[in-house]
């Protein structure tokens, strides 16, 4: 099939058995052992293109030239004796000049339907630069032969402008495989890529783009009644300002409740929307977004025309905040700062979150997360390369920028509790309104951070953690741990680290 409706690819993946409808007409499927993204079968073929590019110590393996032949014929030859074979034709990037084609052949009807809502309408014919994809996900490799990690592989070619995943039913590896192309096309550019969500006011110049990694809640703020979304994910900045990657939302569904997040909760439950790992009721098709027997990522791929409040355009222009999010697990960091701008690209460097029991495998008490700009795995370049760009548009454009904590408070997980998002929000809309920027500041004595002393609707004991918790020596001791955590992080980042890190916290080389 070749461009295929929704209707068509819905019906197919039903036929298939690959899908079922729920109650409401949504698109139900299950990804088997991968739920989500295989990051350690991740590869680039290294040749004159990539080999002193390419940040290959970021977990990224290296496939020769050679290696990526053989895959690719195999692929082909699977493909041919397809008996289902869907081909889509779409693009990346809401940006005149800065966007690629995207040609993709799947034997999924699903993921099909996926790249028609995450990727673009086709804006021109295919050409030089353009991608293709091939993707096939029953395709198992011996990994001998093709020294790979595992049965799965999800490999790009620069040179033969290619990607090829195999062995893995988890679409988002669609999405990401291109979002990883474009941070590597762009920065030579002078575009700063950006796992970040994006939204703008209502007639009005207020533009606001939220970095955040996975849990943080990129989408669920990005996402908010009285704003228009841009996207929810992957964003542009040029200097003509703010423009979308994509065409649609991926939302993290667990948990998910309509009182709190009505707009993706709307575009959860109607026809057309795409859900991978949601649990539903075998006889009532009745949805359960607090079930995490499949996985706690339970996803849903959507077009963004199923939001109300969006920005037809996709593009905005130069935003007024920048605002880093990070679940803090460890109940230390303040639910909003405001950065210098050497803070900025210290804690855009860092990309600290922390991950908690039930997020993956193995984590039973908090850890803290690094991911360099909030976005690392899919980051093929140097993060000094991105964070110098940001430093550009920083100092051009005089963008202020917040760090938010949408983690604990009161305590460590386990003790202390989760910022309500009702919270979240009044932060965040009171910055939007401007309430913020002339506000008195109070500086962090243990990470330097710019607390600013009072928000309307905000108690003054979660503006400032360490009122919160019930012992202050405890608060202060683990503060200085995370404190320390970082530096010790960003060491690794040699000369770009030391030009900044008196921007860091205070460095403690012992606890007291």
């Amino acid at each position: 099939c070749i461009n295929a409706t929704p209707a068509h690819l819905i019906e197919d993946a039903i036929k298939s058995g690959r899908g079922s409808l729920s109650k409401d007409g949504a698109l139900v499927v299950r990804t088997g052992k991968y739920t989500g993204r295989a990051a350690k079968d991740k590869f680039v073929v290294k040749n004159k293109i990539t080999e002193k590019t390419v940040w290959w110590e970021n977990d990224c393996n290296v496939m020769t030239p050679e290696i990526f032949e053989k895959l690719r014929l195999k692929v082909v030859d699977h493909l041919n004796k397809s008996s289902h074979l869907y081909f889509c034709e779409n693009s990346v990037g809401a940006h005149p000049t800065h966007n690629i084609s995207i040609r993709l052949l799947t034997t999924g009807a699903s993921h099909a339907l996926f790249a028609s809502y995450m990727f673009r309408e086709k804006v021109r014919e295919f050409g030089e630069g353009d991608f293709v994809i091939l993707h096939a996900p029953e395709v198992e490799l011996n990994p001998v032969e093709f020294n790979t990690k595992s049965e799965a592989c999800i490999v790009t070619c620069f040179e033969r402008k290619m990607v090829i995943i195999v062995g893995t039913y988890y679409a988002g590896e669609l999405k990401k495989s291109i979002f990883s192309a474009m941070n590597f096309i762009l920065p030579p550019k002078g575009i700063l890529p950006m796992h970040a969500g994006a939204n703008k006011g209502h007639g009005t110049s207020d533009i606001s783009v939220f970095f955040g990694l996975s849990g943080t809640g990129k989408t669920t703020l990005s996402t908010d009644d009285g704003k228009m979304l841009i996207g929810d994910d992957e964003h542009g900045l040029s200097d003509s300002g703010v423009f979308n990657f994509e065409g649609g939302c991926y939302a993290k569904t667990i948990k998910l409740k309509e009182e709190s997040e009505p707009g993706i909760w709307k575009a959860c439950n109607r026809f057309g929307t795409l859900l991978e790992n949601v649990v539903m009721g075998p006889h009532n098709r009745t949805l359960d977004f607090d079930d995490a027997t499949l996985s706690e990522n339970g996803r849903s791929s959507y077009p963004l025309r199923f939001i109300d409040e969006i920005e037809p355009s996709s593009n905005a222009g130069i935003p007024n905040n920048i605002f880093f999010l990070t679940a803090d697990a460890f109940g230390v960091l303040p639910p909003v700062s405001k950065l210098t701008r050497d803070q900025a690209m210290f804690y855009f460097v860092l990309g600290y979150t922390a991950k908690v029991a039930g997020t993956e495998a193995g984590i039973k008490e908090p850890q803290a997360a690094f991911s360099p700009c909030f976005g690392a795995p899919f980051m093929l370049r140097h993060p000094s390369e991105y964070a110098e760009l940001l430093g550009r548009f920083l100092d051009k454009y005089k963008i202020q920028v917040w760090l938010i904590n949408t983690g604990w408070t009161g305590g460590a997980y386990g003790v202390g509790h989760r910022y309500p998002i009702k919270t979240t929000r009044t932060i965040i809309r009171s910055i939007q309104k401007g309430g913020l920027l002339s506000t008195a500041v109070e500086k962090d004595p243990i990470f330097g951070l710019f607390i600013p002393a009072a928000v309307e609707g905000v108690q003054m004991k979660e503006l400032f953690p360490q009122m919160s918790w019930p012992n202050s020596a405890d608060y202060t001791l683990k503060a200085k741990e995370l404190a320390l955590m970082f530096h010790k992080k960003m060491e690794k980042f040699g000369d770009f680290y030391q030009k900044i890190k008196s921007s860091g916290p205070t460095i403690y080389t012992h606890h007291v």
